[in-house]
């Protein structure tokens, strides 16, 4: 089974009761969270370009938070990873931050450190999220219809791209109106914002 949209965090700790804590405070929140005590279970309980985020403790047995992490992005390299630990260093957290975790936070954790490195990781997650979803539209679109996002792109007006591709204007606004439509932009500086990290 895997985790829903819904659910916003898959929280991971082999201490039961310290799972019951961080799922209680958590959900008070208003968080929608998925509690875990085992990190294997917990791998498969993730799709690729799930929105959310893995809220893990570094110190457990037989798989560490970090190995973990490295785990998770084996399958999703841009799935947000908090890490949590009762023994911590700078130097570890700047490592594991390099790795890709989003923030290394100590035990005992607050709530207000907590809530702001979930909603930085959320905020990550939901960009990814957005991007992913541009890209796969974008695939949708047939080579002519690429051709003309690129040269919208560059900024070329209606006429340039006509002559460029040896078409009608009438046809460049014909495919540049279905260009827009599946790329879901309300307006031509929106598909170029939309189309600009994707082509460039």
């Amino acid at each position: 089974m895997m985790l829903s949209n819904e659910c916003s965090i898959l929280l991971i700790d082999d201490d039961r009761d310290v799972l019951d804590a961080y799922t209680q405070l958590l959900e008070q929140a208003g968080y929608h969270v998925h509690a875990c005590d085992n990190p294997f279970d917990a791998r498969a309980w993730v799709q690729k370009d799930w929105p959310g985020i893995v809220l893990s403790d570094v110190c457990m047995p037989g798989c560490s938070g970090i190995d973990l992490m490295t785990l998770f992005h084996q399958d999703d390299e841009q799935l947000p990873i908090l890490l949590i630990t009762g023994h911590g260093d700078v130097p570890m957290a700047v490592e594991q931050m390099k790795r890709g975790a989003v923030d290394f936070l100590q035990k005992p954790v607050s709530v207000k450190p907590l809530q702001t490195a979930l909603e930085h990781g959320l905020a990550a997650s939901g960009e990814r999220f957005a991007r992913q979803k541009n890209v796969d539209c974008y695939q949708q679109l047939t080579p002519k219809e690429r051709e003309l996002a690129l040269l919208v792109v560059k900024g070329l007006m209606n006429w340039e791209i006509a002559e460029i591709m040896n078409i009608a204007v009438r046809t460049v606004e014909v495919h540049r109106a279905r260009v827009m439509e599946k790329m879901q932009a309300g307006s031509l500086a929106e598909l170029v914002s939309i189309l600009q990290p994707i082509i460039a």
